[in-house]
């Protein structure tokens, strides 16, 4: 089944009270290309989650969101830096002193100096870290393929209705070809016929020029392989592979069949029916743009 390059998936996971949770958007792309954004702790791993992603998906423009959340339990050793403390009140009286303020020093005033805390760094678990990372980049992959799959079902159904319109008509035309070539060939007899019994064109110049106009109006080659190129899209439609850039390329190739179909058409029916299997091909080439 095809899959598309538009999805979204959620991934969260906890690893020795690290928590983490990972979000990914894509949108269509030629390319796989990718938008990271994740916290310092992770700027090892970056490599790791494009090459994990990249193993993932084939297309898509695809934006990765990683947020980490420290333990809740972390105990934090903040402490009270007695030296800031007391350096800070004599600085403050002493200004009150210059100033003439008879105010005295409160626990506000000194609460304004942030370093009279001081805390212990704490190490972070990187390798827990990373474990919860990789187990919220999973569960997010796994979403956005399941949705990218299900959009891809539609794509499928979408894109079978048109083929299956190209290929009504291309039958038609394959019915109506050999006609057309017939009643032109009789048109031609009987605009000739005056000549010939006049013997201003001999009967075997007739016959070749009768040849050449059949030539030029059979399109037997043209409908033999964009038939071909119809089952090999249907094959593409079938596989469980990236097959976007194949079927643009088919479609591409199609495109090229039906203008020579057209090019060769001298009558309304022909040009009609060439004129619905060119709609339904532009229809085919938008929804493409969207299959990975």
């Amino acid at each position: 089944m095809i899959a598309s390059m538009t999805g979204y998936g959620r991934g969260e996971a906890a690893v020795r009270g690290y928590e983490a949770v990972v979000e990914l958007k894509s949108v269509n792309s030629r390319y796989c290309e990718i938008s990271l954004r994740s916290p310092k702790s992770l700027n090892a791993h970056e490599p790791d989650i494009q090459r994990i992603l990249k193993s993932t998906f084939s297309r898509g423009r695809i934006s990765a969101f990683v947020q980490v959340s420290d333990p809740a339990t972390v105990d934090l050793s903040i402490r009270v830096n007695a030296h800031a403390v007391k350096a800070y009140r004599s600085l403050l009286e002493e200004v009150a002193s210059t100033a003439g303020i008879d105010e005295p020093v409160g626990l506000d005033h000194l609460l304004k100096y942030t370093d009279i805390f001081e805390a212990d760094e704490v190490e972070e678990d990187l390798e827990a870290i990373w474990e919860a990372t990789q187990a919220a980049l999973t569960a997010a992959c796994d979403g956005m393929q399941a949705m990218r799959l299900q959009e891809g079902e539609a794509l499928h159904k979408e894109l079978s209705e048109r083929l299956e319109g190209i290929e009504n008509r291309l039958r038609e035309a394959e019915r109506l070809a050999p006609l057309r070539v017939q009643a032109s060939g009789e048109r031609l007899r009987e605009r000739l016929s005056e000549i010939i019994e006049e013997g201003r064109i001999d009967s075997e110049r007739i016959e070749f020029e009768m040849a050449m106009l059949a030539d030029k109006l059979d399109v037997r080659e043209e409908c033999v392989r964009l038939d071909s190129h119809l089952a090999l899209f249907r094959e593409a439609l079938a596989s469980g592979e990236a097959v976007g850039r194949k079927m643009n390329f088919l479609s591409q190739e199609m495109n090229r069949e039906i203008n020579t179909i057209g090019s060769k058409s001298n009558d309304a029916e022909m040009a009609h029916l060439v004129v619905g299997m060119k709609e339904e091909l532009e229809k085919i080439k938008e929804q493409v743009e969207n299959v990975e």
